[in-house]
């Protein structure tokens, strides 16, 4: 009877394991995904992020006095955050993805 407790709870710990990975892996490809698809407005200038995006929901300047453009959105109710920072010759030279699937 031990064996087979010891058996089965061995066996339940290579599924979890195994199911943690996986989600790991799925996960790493979204980020992935979407940081090749954020990636393509570096260097482009800011009117065509907002032609692609649209009206960013806020718009400030940082330390550095670049503009910072902020798009909110939801999916499956998680909130989703992406920051683009641009220079003052308005080319897009960085972003923040958080949240975003």
């Amino acid at each position: 009877m031990k064996k087979f407790k010891f058996v089965f709870i061995g066996f339940l710990l290579m599924v979890l394991i195994t199911g943690c990975k996986t989600i790991k892996q799925k996960t790493d490809a979204i980020v992935e995904k979407e940081n090749q698809k954020l990636s393509k407005f570096i260097g482009k200038f800011s009117s065509d992020l907002q032609m692609e995006l649209g009206k960013p929901d806020e718009d400030f300047k940082n330390d550095k006095g670049n503009l910072i453009f902020v798009y909110n959105t939801k999916k499956y109710g998680i909130p989703c955050e992406r920051r683009f920072e641009i220079d003052s010759s308005s080319v897009v030279v960085g972003f923040v993805s958080n949240g975003c699937f």
